[in-house]
């Protein structure tokens, strides 16, 4: 019997030939990956109890991303306990701030290859599934004992196998793909099992367009999100690491819970209405909703691509009175690409507020959260009641030309009028 990707990855790190779902393991880790939000709490876990040494400080990647610049005097105290612990238990691969959110960071630095078992405090890092990677979230004291370790036990979960066919319509993206899974399966749909995206949609899609739908897979339930490692995997990596690079994906015999398929030739533009991620309309079903704010940003949808497709609809116009755009790269090196190119001016020109790399508002943490009765349009991947802000605040999820097409109207529109 043939494995998913998953299953394979557990195997090969857990010393076995193969491995079912329902088992448990204990797998070898590849990487490690904490925050200014988590990595402290992680150390201090260690020493505590009296552990100074992480089993090897090289497979531990730490970013300094949720909040940044520090907004209080609490934040930067954070920040500088998240640098001593980082020398203290000599870590080589630290993102202080500006560098970049670590999902975008992680990927850029060539820290994630295809066939990699990958943890970060942080619950989406499932976004390296995109590069193959079986990659899952976990809290502060889980990364503590995988650090100290340089293993965890897992349960090797079953695999829903999404096909997607078809190619995406001018304007509709990969982010529209996920959100309309969202809003036909529900946000429980892949509680702790493993999700791969197949088929000739999935094989189109850039290794950004993939990123953001692995990102969005936690938000179904599921502990990884994968893609199978192609030419477009490998020439991505080809530039980031000097390891050797192959293609990777499940056997051809593969065992899937359920396989589910998708026409994405016919998808709309997709909007996920206040409080869940899984509330989805079609952009043709969503009526007149004003915005206050537009935000393009976060670990979602805030690369170099991502930034492009805006431009595109901004290119020439203004952002609505009344509207703000807030527009924060995910990255320096999306920050340096945007720039060189021109598309930064374009944003600029049309009114956007740029911010430094970070996470920005996404999470309530930074610049750009929303007041109480505003509404607002985000490229992020949660909505939940004052996630972003205030608790009277109504946010929405889509993609980054609806965002952009939402600031220039001054209330959510559909992108694809702006390309013809």
């Amino acid at each position: 019997m043939g494995m998913t990707m998953a299953e394979k990855i557990l195997a090969s790190h857990s010393g076995r030939e193969s491995v079912s779902p329902g088992e448990y393991v204990t797998a070898e880790i590849d990487v490690m990956m904490g925050n200014d939000i988590t990595f402290a709490d992680a150390c201090r876990n260690l020493v505590d109890i009296g552990l100074t040494s992480f089993a090897d400080p090289d497979k531990v990647v730490v970013c300094n991303d949720h909040r940044i610049p520090a907004m209080t005097a609490r934040d930067a105290e954070l920040q500088t306990r998240l640098r001593e612990y980082a020398a203290q238990f000599g870590v080589k691969y630290f993102y202080d701030a500006g560098v970049g959110i670590e999902h975008t960071v992680l990927p850029e630095k060539g820290h994630a290859h295809p066939g990699h078992l990958i943890i970060g405090a942080d619950s989406h890092t499932t976004t390296y599934g995109a590069l193959a990677a079986a990659a899952t979230g976990m809290g502060a004291s889980e990364l503590a004992y995988s650090m100290y370790k340089g293993s965890n036990w897992f349960q090797v979960p079953e695999t829903i196998n999404f096909v997607l066919e078809g190619d995406l319509a001018a304007g509709v993206s990969s982010k529209d793909v996920m959100l309309a899974l969202l809003g036909k399966h529900t946000a429980d749909k892949a509680q702790y099992m493993s999700i791969e995206f197949t088929g000739s949609g999935a094989a189109a899609m850039s290794v950004e367009a993939r990123m953001t739908m692995s990102n969005i897979g936690v938000e179904m339930g599921a502990k990884f999100a994968m893609f199978a490692a192609d030419d477009k995997t490998i020439a991505y990596l080809a530039t980031r690491t000097d390891a050797k690079i192959e293609h990777f994906g499940p056997d051809a015999d593969a065992v899937y819970v359920e396989t589910h398929h998708m026409d994405c030739a016919n998808l709309e533009p997709q909007v996920a209405f206040p409080h869940n991620p899984d509330n989805v309309k079609s952009i043709s079903e969503v009526g007149d909703v004003p915005v206050q704010q537009a935000f393009i940003g976060s670990c979602t949808n805030s690369r170099t691509e991502d930034l492009e497709r805006a431009a595109v609809i901004l290119r020439g116009r203004k952002v609505a009175p009344g509207t703000r755009l807030l527009v924060i790269p995910s990255s320096q090196e999306v920050m340096m690409n945007v720039t060189k190119s021109g598309v930064l001016n374009d944003l600029v020109q049309a009114g956007a507020m740029i911010a430094p790399p970070g996470c920005g508002p996404c999470g309530g943490g930074s610049t750009g959260v929303l007041g109480a009765g505003e509404n607002g349009i985000a490229s992020t991947n949660r909505n939940f009641k004052g996630r972003m802000g205030s608790p009277d605040a109504f946010n929405h999820l889509a993609s980054p030309e609806t965002v952009a097409a939402s600031a220039i109207e001054g209330k959510i529109a559909d992108p694809r009028k702006y390309l013809n």
